[in-house]
């Protein structure tokens, strides 16, 4: 496909994928919106090297394993020379998650997993999620990096766990902090928890993410901070010094036994179009930590995590919301502001800080 001036205000993007079934796909599924213009779909990093020479693109859709040069490379070198927003969709195998992150650590701003069989069809099932991922992108803010179908209802956290009324359950002196972050929450949770130190109280997060990424994901946090990460499992128990990430397609909630606060993870229907949803995790730590909780949220598209913010406030807790200038996508800060859900918002670098005073 060659490049093309386009149409005026239209999202303009580049497909890099060495299958002609998925270029034809993924054009098929954003030409259908008038909001998108593909002006580019090539099989490997080469050619779209060649087509960036011609015109510079609003999105690119990449895959990773391709001919001549892998997309992870290809991004790397992208990102260090002329950032450009980047979805990876690529085939989602477990044992290679790890790619994916470093993919994710190199620029990319958001992930569509794409099943080994039956591509074109999963592609065309999630036709709405994919022209969403891809709009979001356009309007995500990247920065060089050197050497490193239709719409379901929307349910709310009801579809888990009812409203808190009231105070919170049996008072407790233990504080601990609950996180909800989405597109470019990866490298913001990165910085966030490499600045908490040994002793920091509880952590539980949500960081919108597909199934097979959150154990890869815990696991390079955990190497990277002096504090320890792991994927939650149903019935882990908060301790200090230890973050707890929501596994992918399951909602974590809190919960306690006496004084000691553990962590629920269970199916359920989407919540505010996610699971694991912010929503839920937040509702929960209203209901059972109420004022002995402080809440932040971080970059990501959508609402998600907004009115369950507003109820931890509420009932007392302490909530940060990342500054627009800081995030990838303001999107959920933004509607926690709106709704009334944040008492502070700051720069991503001072927030740990923050929550470490306010959980004092």
């Amino acid at each position: 496909m060659s490049v093309h001036p386009g149409k005026i205000g239209a999202i303009r993007v580049f497909i890099v994928d060495d299958s002609a079934v998925v270029r034809r796909a993924l054009t098929d599924i954003l030409t259908a919106d008038s909001r998108f213009e593909v002006i580019a779909a090539v099989a490997d990093p080469f050619a779209a090297a060649e087509k960036l020479r011609l015109a510079v693109p609003d999105v690119i859709v990449l895959d990773v394993e391709m001919p001549r040069m892998d997309g992870v490379t290809f991004l790397k070198k992208l990102m260090a020379q002329h950032p450009v927003p980047v979805v990876i969709c690529s085939s989602l195998v477990s044992a290679r998650s790890e790619t994916f992150l470093a993919a994710m650590a190199a620029g990319a701003v958001e992930v569509i997993a794409k099943p080994e069989l039956g591509v074109k069809q999963f592609l065309e099932d999630g036709a709405e999620h994919i022209r969403e991922t891809v709009r979001a992108a356009a309007r995500a803010k990247v920065k060089p990096i050197h050497a490193a179908a239709p719409i379901a209802p929307k349910l709310s956290a009801d579809a888990m766990l009812a409203a808190p009324t009231g105070q919170a359950m049996l008072r407790t002196t233990e504080k601990i902090i609950a996180i909800g972050a989405s597109t470019g929450g990866t490298e913001a949770l990165r910085v966030l928890l490499e600045a908490m130190p040994m002793d920091c109280p509880p952590i539980v997060i949500v960081q919108h993410m597909p199934e097979s990424f959150t154990a890869a994901f815990a696991k390079r946090l955990d190497s990277l901070c002096a504090i320890s990460v792991s994927e939650a499992r149903n019935g882990d128990r908060l301790l200090r010094g230890h973050a707890l990430i929501a596994p992918g397609n399951r909602h974590t909630l809190l919960s306690r036994s006496g004084a000691q606060y553990q962590v629920e993870v269970r199916d359920g229907p989407l919540v505010s179009r996610h699971k694991p949803s912010v929503d839920v995790l937040f509702r929960s730590v209203a209901r059972y930590a109420g004022s002995n909780a402080v809440g932040i949220i971080l970059t990501g598209m959508g609402d998600d995590g907004a009115r369950g913010m507003k109820e931890m406030r509420d009932l007392g807790a302490a909530t940060i919301g990342q500054c627009e200038s800081s995030c990838v996508v303001y999107g959920m800060p933004k509607e926690a502001m709106a709704a009334g859900a944040v008492e502070q918002e700051m720069p991503l670098e001072k927030i740990a800080a923050a929550a470490l005073r306010l959980a004092r």
